[in-house]
């Protein structure tokens, strides 16, 4: 199953970027493939790389277990591709339903198949409970993470203050795991405005290093980088704007089609960041149906019945 998977998924890929008619290649100056990077680290404190960090799904079992060979395959196959980053126990990963055992053994299977690529790791460790949070946040530290996607509590609607609160109390309690806040109010009902993004920064003394916008609103990258200072990373959650955000001064995307398309998602990325726009509409172009029918219904139900479909 592992096997089959694996090929389909890169017949796939093969099939989406021989689309294009010149398929832009890296300059020479670029680091090899072998060593796993297509952009240099976006910061030296920490190494959360810029560009294509996929929302990496988990594979399961017809009853509902996890597949933990598939999943360490996945991940071979996009350091193969060129993907920057992996966001493991996300959303997507539907990490919501797991237990603390299981999420124990998806990141040793993360770490295991990352060997000693320089992909980024992100853990998603946010939920309404901050104490949770810091439980979440010490297991992926434990585990090597490069850093923590916490989501604003939802449900509870939080005040700009309790954001900060809430931000606060998980930054004092795991201070060495760095902090990519989360900010979706369509799944939380809490959309964290810049100038609160802001405040939660300054308040967390330099553990709060990037966000996850996935608001689809490209306007806010100038007001946050104002507000936050250009070396604050900021990550688009929507796929469908994802290009434009960083054309605009996003440093790359956390992606649900990078599941389908990992080495086109890590390109229209580099050429992004490049400030080639003519090739990013080239590259993106053909994408946009498939950015669009990933969420026709609750994601991962398109991603996952999408894999599953070719698998089979």
């Amino acid at each position: 199953m592992m096997t089959l998977l694996i090929l389909t998924l890169m017949a796939l890929t093969a099939q989406i970027t021989t689309s294009f008619s010149q398929p832009p290649k890296l300059p020479s100056s670029s680091p090899s493939r072998l060593t796993f990077r297509t952009h240099p680290p976006a910061t030296s404190l920490f190494a959360l790389n810029r560009g294509s960090t996929v929302a990496i799904i988990t594979p399961m079992t017809p009853t509902g277990e996890i597949d933990y060979d598939s999943y360490k395959a996945l991940v071979h196959w996009h350091i193969r591709e060129g993907t920057d980053g992996l966001c493991v126990l996300g959303t997507t990963g539907e990490a919501a339903v797991m237990t603390m055992e299981e999420r124990e053994r998806v990141l040793e299977a993360t770490m295991e198949a990352k060997g000693d690529s320089d992909i980024s790791i992100i853990v998603g460790t946010g939920t309404i409970n901050p104490q949770t949070c810091i439980e979440f946040s010490k297991q992926a530290l434990a585990h090597g993470a490069d850093g923590a996607l916490v989501v604003t509590p939802y449900y509870v609607k939080p005040t700009p203050a309790g954001l900060v609160n809430h931000f606060k109390t998980i930054a004092e309690a795991v201070p060495d795991l760095p902090i990519v806040l989360y900010n979706v109010p369509s799944r939380t009902g809490c959309d964290m405005q810049p100038e609160t993004v802001s405040m939660v920064k300054d308040a967390c003394n330099g553990v709060v290093v990037g966000i996850k916008e996935a608001t689809g609103d490209v306007s806010r990258v100038s007001p946050i980088k104002s507000l936050c200072g250009s070396d604050f990373l900021m990550w688009s959650g929507d796929d469908e704007t994802g290009s434009e955000f960083v054309l605009s001064g996003g440093d790359g995307v956390i992606s649900v089609s990078a599941n389908c398309a990992p080495n086109a998602m890590s390109r229209i990325m580099k050429a992004a960041l490049d400030g080639d726009r003519s090739t990013v509409e080239a590259l993106n172009g053909p994408l946009k149906p498939m950015h669009d029918k990933l969420f026709v219904e609750s994601n991962p139900i398109p991603v996952n019945t999408r894999l599953r479909a070719d698998a089979e």
